[in-house]
């Protein structure tokens, strides 16, 4: 059971990496799996491709939300040190 959801779920992926082929970020280096694609139009995609799949709107970007965090905190601290470090007057 859990193997034919496995293969469902890899089967969709790669219809919707051929459906949004001509709008990839990085035609470069294809393990970057990126898309110039909006919310609506994956969901739209993804009704018509497997229409029986779940498509969940409002789960919360938990990895994306820490990156942001970290990327902020790190940051404040480069410009706290810049400041230490460069007198704004000699």
């Amino acid at each position: 059971m859990q193997r034919d959801r496995n293969q469902c779920i890899l089967t969709l992926e790669t219809a919707l990496h051929s459906e949004f082929e001509d709008r990839r970020v990085n035609a470069a280096n294809m393990r970057k799996e990126f898309f110039r694609v909006s919310l609506e139009e994956v969901e739209e995609a993804v009704n018509r491709l497997a229409p029986d799949a779940e498509f969940h709107k409002d789960i919360e970007a938990q990895e994306f939300n820490e990156t942001l965090a970290r990327r902020r905190e790190k940051l404040a601290t480069e410009e706290a040190i810049a400041a230490l470090q460069f007198p704004d007057e000699l």
